[in-house]
């Protein structure tokens, strides 16, 4: 496997991406449908679109599975975008994304992520708990994740924006001592290349 999991974007991303990259985007689905929230979601995507390869959007939440196995047979990567990690979450499962996703990363398909979509590629989505919201996604229950790594990715740990020190400080205290938990600043990401792994 090859994974960048990310806070928020990183520099290496366009040395682990390559080919046909799929841009899934449903962890952004509350913030465009807001205009208010909208920019946020524009601008990740503008930033990874600016790296040079060809992009195919896909909402998998909306897109029949035949469809989604059809996009991911003809790509070479994954972007999976930042967001809302539970309403992800549910559309991952709901449209049985996860499992085809799995398989293709574990195959070899490179995958590279930002904040929700590092945080899905734990064993599980509980410890974001704090910092996001499980009402968004009412009906999902099982918050098992895709388990590419084995710790609990906490992004934005520099404690600004919109997850304040606090935020930080409460995901920790919380669920520090059940998880182990890997804060990531934005500006850093977790890279892992076969068996190895480092915080870069």
């Amino acid at each position: 496997m090859h994974l960048l999991l990310t806070s928020m974007l990183h520099p290496k991303m366009s040395k682990v991406l390559t080919g046909k990259v799929v841009y899934i985007g449903d962890a952004a689905r509350t913030l465009l449908e807001s205009p208010g929230r909208r920019k946020h979601a524009d601008w990740e995507h503008e930033q990874v679109e600016q790296l040079g390869f060809e992009m195919v959007d896909l909402m998998v939440a909306t897109t029949p599975l035949e469809q989604i196995s059809d996009v991911l047979d003809h790509a070479d990567s994954i972007y999976m975008a930042s967001g809302e990690t539970f309403d992800l979450l549910n559309a991952l499962k709901t449209s049985g994304a996860d499992q085809l996703i799995i398989n293709k990363v574990r195959e070899g398909m490179p995958y590279v992520s930002s904040s929700a979509g590092s945080v899905v590629a734990s064993p599980s989505i509980d410890p974001i708990g704090v910092m996001d919201s499980a009402s968004l996604a009412p009906d999902l229950h099982d918050y098992t994740a895709l388990g590419f790594i084995d710790r609990f990715i906490i992004p934005h740990a520099q404690g600004t924006g919109s997850y304040g020190p606090e935020v930080i400080s409460e995901t920790v205290e919380k669920y520090g001592g059940d998880y182990p938990l890997l804060l990531l600043n934005d500006g850093q990401a977790l890279e892992v290349d076969g068996d190895g792994q480092q915080v870069i």
